[in-house]
């Protein structure tokens, strides 16, 4: 094991300890933490649930969704017995206020083995209608007024829209405080994201071309090849442009968009992406049709497999009118960016998984070269794939071997997976240890939230207000509907889509 300047003592209470989200994703990035030395010397792990386990069972469990979904999947070598140590299960209902001495007993037991007061992290993996009512009745305990110790983490969605958003924020700011709650985006945590700020500043070569006066469009795409994976429930009352595009999407265009920071203080980068969020043009409900695109998949074949329709899927009323797919053309009115279309789009059974930001660049004239030369003139592009691939790739061109001054398009590539492989930390190995150490620097601030909900709002109003009237309009294993092809057409461009990873 390396040596790594570790967090202080701490302890973190799971609340959904029993629940899937535990069970793929925070153990197994816990479990990589204390692989990586990067615990704290003394920590604790309390998963919380009304699910009748035994901690002999709860610790089973637990392996066993290590075992599957662990980037280490399968090479414990005698850790595990090490690490299961610090774990235990507290079996308690989080509406049952009575119960919550049992925190406050394990808390007070923590400190008096370990001398120190530990930082306290209240972890709210549950399903968002449950919340506010674990919120405040963790804001009545005592420890939790204790600002620089104690923490909590919300996952998304954060809120169904700007209205309950505010409400939450003002719920939680009512009992917690700001530097205190830390609203968690696992694309955030994702290296080919983080990396984002590190390729623009500092890199001189990049920074003086940001702007609008060398690029001329800038795409995202977040696309997944898989349906609902039995979310009915939670799709119907969600949709694309809520689940995708209003956190995931906005954020990372934030990065991609922003100023450069003084420095890398949390609120400081938190500020430049506001600036960002509050810059982008708000679309108006007349424009909706001219800037944004829904679609709904039919039932069809996805990689010679017979699928559904999303309106049979479980779970999903048969007249839904629920967005699976959906594409924005943003702009930013700011002087970097003024005049820059920003295309993004999101969908479901999309014709392969990928998440990626390309950068086209501007034409180069063409006029210095043999007018044969420019038949494969491709413009510059700077590509950065977040999945499955990790990699920032440069495209130029370059003279063909040969007599003749012929150009092709070459691509320069760095690759992550070459460079680290199994050692790249996941997203939630990335944020855990950021709310260990309370560096909240890629967390949502409660005016990013809402500043998030303000660009799309006319969106989702004007669309459900006016239900569409072609669902289903796109086939499984296609980009999306014909609409969003003509959405980036009448300015000149086509969607950009990267060869599938091999």
């Amino acid at each position: 094991m390396q040596s790594n300047k570790r967090p202080p003592a701490s302890i973190l209470f799971i609340f959904g300890g029993s629940g899937d989200l535990n069970y793929r994703k925070l153990t197994p990035a816990l479990y990589n933490l204390f692989l990586d030395n990067w615990m704290p010397d003394q920590f604790a792990i309390a998963g919380i649930g009304r699910s009748p386990y035994s901690n002999e069972k709860y610790l089973e469990h637990l392996l066993d969704g290590v075992t599957k979904f662990s980037r280490r999947r399968g090479k414990q070598n005698g850790h595990w017995t090490e690490f299961s140590q610090h774990v235990s299960y507290l079996q308690m209902d989080g509406d049952d206020a009575a119960a919550y001495h049992k925190i406050t007993d394990l808390v007070k037991q923590k400190e008096e083995e370990w001398g120190v007061h530990p930082n306290v992290i209240f972890y709210l993996a549950v399903a968002p209608q449950l919340v506010p009512s674990i919120a405040q009745k963790l804001g009545a305990l005592k420890l939790c007024g204790e600002k620089s110790t104690t923490r909590i983490v919300v996952e998304k969605p954060f809120g169904h829209d700007l209205e309950s958003a505010h409400e939450l924020n003002l719920l939680l700011s009512s009992m917690f405080a700001e530097e205190q709650i830390f609203r968690i985006d696992h694309y955030l945590g994702k290296e080919t994201v983080q990396n984002i700020l590190a390729l623009r500043f500092a890199n001189a070569l990049f920074e003086p071309l940001w702007n609008r006066n060398y690029i001329d469009h800038i795409q995202i795409t977040a696309a997944e090849a898989v349906g609902l994976e039995g979310r009915g429930g939670y799709f119907e009352h969600a949709g694309a442009l809520r689940d995708m595009v209003q956190n995931h999407i906005l954020q990372i265009l934030c990065m991609i968009a922003m100023e450069p920071p003084v420095s890398f203080d949390a609120n400081e980068i938190r500020n430049k992406k506001v600036d960002v969020l509050n810059a982008i043009r708000r679309i108006t409900k007349e424009q909706v049709h001219d800037y944004a695109v829904r679609g709904q998949y039919s039932g069809g074949w996805k990689k010679g497999e017979k699928v559904v329709g999303y309106r049979q899927e479980e779970g999903v009323n048969p007249q839904s009118n629920i967005d699976t797919f959906a594409a924005v053309k943003f702009y930013i009115d700011n002087w970097r960016w003024q005049g820059v279309p920003i295309y993004v789009r999101t969908g479901k059974y999309l014709n392969q998984k990928a998440t990626h930001i390309t950068l086209q660049f501007k034409q180069a004239p063409h006029y210095a070269f043999p007018s044969e030369s420019a038949e494969t003139w491709r413009s510059n592009r700077l590509t950065i794939s977040i999945q499955p691939n990790m990699d920032i790739s440069i495209r130029f061109q370059a003279k063909r071997p040969g007599q003749t001054m012929m150009l092709d398009p070459v691509d320069m590539t760095f690759d992550y997976d070459a460079v680290a492989g199994e050692h790249l930390p996941e997203a939630y190995e990335t944020l855990l240890l950021d709310v260990m150490e309370g560096d909240a620097t890629l967390f949502m601030r409660n005016d990013q939230v809402d500043a998030a909900w303000q660009v799309i709002m006319p969106i989702l109003e004007t669309w459900e207000n006016r239900p569409p009237q072609d669902f289903p309009n796109y086939a499984p294993d296609s980009w999306g509907p014909d609409a969003a092809d003509a959405l980036i057409a009448r300015d000149g461009h086509t969607w950009i889509n990267l060869p599938p990873a091999p």
